[in-house]
């Protein structure tokens, strides 16, 4: 071994440790957090007369003497959000011990305490804790920071699909923030039937076939770029490999870039793809094609002719069929169902420079998905009655 592999190897080591226990550290707090919510809600359903004597004033009072006894992070703000993390995940503890065991368990006698049904007391016995810290630490997969903002997600279904993609994805929290905002859920939701949708929110997004990584709309906003119509597609292309990072998350799962302005040459004549990458789940290469304005019929002849050329002289035997993805300002629907064959593996999408409404795709994925769509005035009169 060379020295300087020595020193590689001593860098490497202590990186990966330092990784560990800040991780370590961060899932501590996740299951301090659920389990001081847990506390709240226990203690809070014990009974008419703690109601009475409590009331809204539990929080404040709570976060007040546990200050006093130095705990760090027990301020109103945040103790209300670990009593609505532990009801958005309290389906957790129920692979706990069974608290109606005939057997007592930790996790029975911590909860007869709260309750006053017990005189067991868990002051003077950590063990307790500690043995639930342990089961609790394995169900958690992200950091505190991760849940504050999975909480502001109000459907079951749309947060546990963002829960699974920022685990799968190692997201951050400003990337998690960032893929809630843009409406990947809603986004991806609206290329599926109902079945596909509630799919999304078991499994998160599992890369199949050509469809599974298409998305309708893209949302380029972190290119900085007003929404105006004097940009050409140079320019656009230009900007997004200035932000190739964004653009390669913004894609989704298992992509990478080989490759800007492609030329091929057939008989004399050259051709340029804009994008080429290459998607290492399924195996293919992609190619997108950048439209400034209306997508047109001859737009997706000409990327019929690309995917033509790759999959017959460019791709592997043991590869998988190339995909075109169009992204345009501008599509009609109709216009690409009467020019591309059902089994095509060309797409057309639009892009958008601006972040996407949110109300106005989650009344698409209701409509996608059969369900009645009410918007804030109904809920509010709904709310009068």
């Amino acid at each position: 071994m060379e020295f300087s592999q020595l020193l590689t190897l001593f860098q490497e080591t202590h990186q990966e440790l330092q990784n560990r226990a800040a991780r370590s550290v961060d899932i501590a707090l996740v299951v301090r957090n659920w389990l001081f919510g847990w506390y709240i809600v226990e203690f809070e359903q014990a009974g008419a007369d703690r109601a009475e004597l409590y009331g809204k004033n539990l929080i404040n009072r709570l976060s007040a003497e546990l200050k006093t006894l130095g705990l760090k992070g027990v301020s109103s703000t945040s103790l209300k959000q670990c009593r609505a993390f532990y009801s958005a995940y309290q389906n957790i503890g129920q692979t706990l011990p069974d608290p109606s065991s005939t057997q007592t368990t930790d996790w029975q006698n911590i909860r007869q305490t709260l309750s006053g049904e017990s005189n067991l007391a868990v002051e003077g016995n950590p063990d307790r804790v500690r043995t639930l810290s342990v089961e609790l630490a394995s169900r958690f997969t992200l950091g505190w920071s991760h849940y504050v903002t999975l909480l502001t997600v109000s459907n079951a279904d749309e947060r546990r699909f963002y829960e699974i993609e920022s685990r799968a994805n190692s997201w951050g929290a400003r990337e998690l923030e960032r893929q809630i905002s843009a409406s990947l859920y809603e986004r991806l939701g609206l290329s599926r039937d109902q079945a596909g949708i509630k799919e999304l929110s078991k499994t998160g997004l599992v890369i199949e076939k050509a469809s599974d990584v298409i998305k309708n709309p893209y949302v380029l906003e972190f290119l900085d770029l007003e929404e105006k119509s004097a940009y050409s597609e140079h320019e656009l292309e230009t900007a997004i490999i200035d932000k190739l990072e964004h653009f390669l998350l913004e894609l989704g799962k298992g992509f990478l870039f080989e490759a800007r302005q492609k030329r091929f040459t057939f008989e004399n004549d050259h051709f340029y793809v804009d994008l080429v990458f290459y998607n290492r789940l399924l195996r293919c290469y992609v190619l997108i094609d950048l439209k400034r304005d209306k997508l047109t019929h001859q737009d997706l002849g000409q990327m019929q002719m690309y995917v033509n050329y790759f999959d017959r002289h460019v791709k592997t035997e043991d590869e998988l069929p190339t995909i075109g993805i169009v992204l345009c300002h501008r599509k009609n629907d109709a216009l690409v169902e009467l020019t591309l064959p059902k089994d095509s593996n060309i797409f057309a999408s639009k892009y958008q420079l601006y972040l996407p409404s949110k109300e106005e795709l989650k009344k698409q994925l209701e409509a996608a998905a059969g369900i009645e769509h009410k918007d804030k005035s109904d809920q509010e009169s709904d709310s009068d009655v």
